[in-house]
């Protein structure tokens, strides 16, 4: 009786975690933790230094476009109704949430692609020279000697990448933001050469106001036409005021089109070419994959360890 009770106290331990039979294993398999998270560190340098540097170039921008009246209110809209002449509801336009839509927008960034940039500076970029400023390429995707694409790749794609396929990476790589409290937007864009970053910031800043400003004057053209054929089709004194001043409007913004370059953003901190990358983070890639090993290879001795309990215990039985 007196061996079954003391030996009754002793079952529930056996489930029990004991950190000192934990910190026992671990000490057994340190040279395994060791060696695995040292492997996986020397790797990890490696990796770390293969990948190239990315650089990001921003610009910081202010609206110059003020929101606009789509039509008019009052009597005057009043009238304009009554003698059945559409001239657009009364809410306003943010020509500024247009735009920042418009340059994300594929028919924006495609007509962007095939007009200003070179292809396998997108797609096939791998790495920059600094002594030579050089883009150097994936020649499995394009070989710069022969200007050929040399992508293996399965229809419906081809060797030379779509536009689709190029709108993806583009998207991937700008990014447009708009501060909520002072209305101001960041434009960047990252690239392996900063040159490359900085010049296509520009150049899409430059082609988002032509466009804009190409909408806007042909929208005002278009609405002076209309107008102007609505004049001659009525004899109401206060409705053609009413058509006159919409005239007036449009002939405004034609103006302010032609001779306002920066139609839709100013520039206040221009686009410059970024001396430091912006990634990698080598060191914080080294610690993770590090760590990683690490625990992994505890995990790996820890299971051993239950296993082999578990097929001695079996064997006793």
């Amino acid at each position: 009786m007196s061996q079954q009770h003391v030996a009754q106290p002793r079952q529930p331990a056996d489930d029990e975690i004991d950190l000192r039979d934990l910190f026992a294993v671990i000490w057994q398999g340190k040279w395994i933790i060791i060696a695995t998270t040292f492997v996986f560190a020397v790797a990890s340098v490696f990796y770390a230094l293969s990948l190239p540097n990315i650089y990001k170039s921003e610009a910081l921008l202010a609206p110059a476009a003020e929101q606009k009246s789509g039509g008019l209110s009052g009597q005057l809209g009043g009238l304009a109704a009554l003698a059945g002449v559409s001239l657009g509801g009364g809410a306003s336009v943010d020509k500024t949430a247009l735009a920042l839509e418009v340059i994300k927008s594929r028919d924006f960034l495609g007509r962007f692609i095939e007009t200003r940039i070179q292809l396998h500076d997108l797609m096939a970029a791998e790495n920059w020279d600094l002594n030579s400023n050089r883009i150097h390429y994936n020649e499995e995707i394009y070989d710069p000697q022969t200007q050929q694409w040399q992508r293996d790749a399965k229809p419906p794609k081809q060797a030379k990448p779509s536009i689709q396929e190029a709108y993806k990476v583009l998207s991937e790589k700008l990014n447009v933001s708009k501060d909520a409290t002072t209305g101001m937007v960041k434009i960047s864009f990252e690239h392996v050469s900063p040159f490359v970053a900085r010049s296509w910031v520009q150049m899409l800043i430059a082609d988002l106001n032509v466009e804009m400003k190409n909408r806007d004057i042909e929208e005002a053209e278009k609405s002076i036409s209309y107008l102007q054929k609505q004049i001659s089709q009525t004899n109401i004194a206060d409705l053609r005021t009413a058509l006159f001043s919409l005239i007036e409007e449009q002939t405004k913004t034609l103006m302010l089109a032609n001779v306002r370059d920066e139609y839709a953003f100013k520039t206040i901190d221009r686009a410059i070419v970024p001396e430091e990358k912006s990634s990698p983070q080598r060191a914080l890639i080294v610690l993770l994959i590090t760590f990683v090993g690490g625990f992994m290879a505890t995990i790996f001795v820890l299971v051993s360890n239950i296993f082999k309990r578990n097929s001695g215990a079996t064997k006793n039985v």
